[in-house]
């Protein structure tokens, strides 16, 4: 065989080769897709006060593991003491307050027994004065002063009645319904949770991340001075459109961690996402504005999937958030699932060069 013709072969071996190759990328990226395009990712936390103030003892250290509840660090509490203290003096003004117009009540109340007394009697007198008058025993002039008393005794007991409407309304209701003790005791509670508040404390379990802050540091409120990396993990994949064609919630699949060379892991699908952040669309105010490319063929767009692995539940969390991955989705058929794992498990052979 010629030079000529040998070469002629090797092409043709290629092209052969290379049609072969393409037709199976074709048939493996429908029927059992796969992608590097895998992470694991965990929750972040932003731990950020919910007052303002300088901290004064940070409790943790970076990377240390907490759990719910857990003191993270202290804010100067000086100030906020001194707003409880005035809340519960306010609180023990308002009870002593009631407890005046409670008196103030009574005291009323048997001024008016007295005072209806007083006009029983002056209502007597006048009775039997009009009697005697029209008997010429007394005076008109003392008729007209026995009708006086009389008067000014019912003057009397409507201006104590009064007065009690207005202690009545001042007092408002008993108890803790009272609206001047409600008030104060909300005031008593908001210092006491403001005052709680300067002891900042993890709200889950985790570890806490790229800790920069030291005391002496102003915290102002609402904004985020430490994170701590939740323990529950969520293992995500980035699919073409296409390559998901096939595949279900339930759908089996394979996982090798670039951090685990060799290894290859059993999972299932548990959920497809509902939408990247190329289909959101905004409210705001403005047109729509359309796609522009100059390329041909343009870049397939990717769709996420969330797995879970099928063993080792711990491993997941125990892995830094961001750990990559590659998943190898797999069909139902038997022969497809074993190519797919023979693919997967070739690629985890690759890891320990890459």
């Amino acid at each position: 065989m010629t030079p000529d013709q040998k070469f002629a072969r090797y092409v043709k071996c290629s092209l052969v080769g290379f049609i072969l190759i393409f037709i199976y990328y074709v048939i493996a990226d429908i029927w059992f897709p796969v992608t590097p395009q895998a992470r694991v990712y965990h929750s972040v936390v932003q731990i950020a006060p919910q007052i303002g103030g300088r901290v004064t003892n940070v409790v943790v250290s970076n990377n240390q593991a907490v759990e719910a509840d857990d003191l993270l660090f202290e804010i100067d509490n000086s100030s906020y003491l001194l707003v409880y203290e005035q809340a519960k003096l306010a609180y023990d003004d308002a009870k002593l307050l009631n407890q005046r117009l409670d008196t103030n009540i009574k005291v009323l109340e048997a001024q008016i027994s007295a005072a209806k007394a007083k006009q029983h009697e002056q209502k007597l007198l006048k009775n039997r004065g009009e009697k005697l008058y029209k008997q010429n025993s007394i005076s008109e002039q003392n008729l007209e002063s026995i009708r006086a008393n009389f008067e000014a005794s019912e003057s009397s007991v409507t201006a104590f009645e009064a007065q009690l409407s207005a202690a009545i309304l001042d007092r408002g209701d008993s108890g803790d319904n009272n609206l001047a003790l409600h008030h104060a005791a909300n005031q008593l509670a908001k210092a006491e949770l403001n005052l709680s508040y300067t002891k900042v404390r993890a709200l889950s379990g985790g570890v806490v991340a790229n800790l920069q802050l030291l005391d002496g540091a102003y915290a102002s409120t609402g904004t985020p001075l430490l994170a701590i990396v939740a323990n529950k993990a969520d293992l995500v994949a980035d699919f073409r459109e296409k390559s998901l064609l096939n595949m279900r919630i339930g759908s089996l699949a394979k996982v090798v961690f670039d951090s685990r060379p060799g290894e290859v892991y059993d999972a299932k699908i548990v959920s497809f996402e509902a939408g990247v952040s190329d289909g959101q669309l905004s409210a705001n105010g403005l047109l729509s504005t359309t796609e522009t490319s100059n390329r041909w063929v343009r870049d397939a767009q990717r769709q996420r999937i969330h797995l879970q692995l099928s063993t080792n539940e711990t491993l997941l969390a125990n892995m830094p958030s961001g750990a990559r991955a590659t998943v190898q989705l797999l069909p139902d058929s038997w022969f497809g699932q074993w190519l797919g794992s023979m693919q997967i498990r070739f690629i985890s052979w690759l890891h320990y060069i890459y």
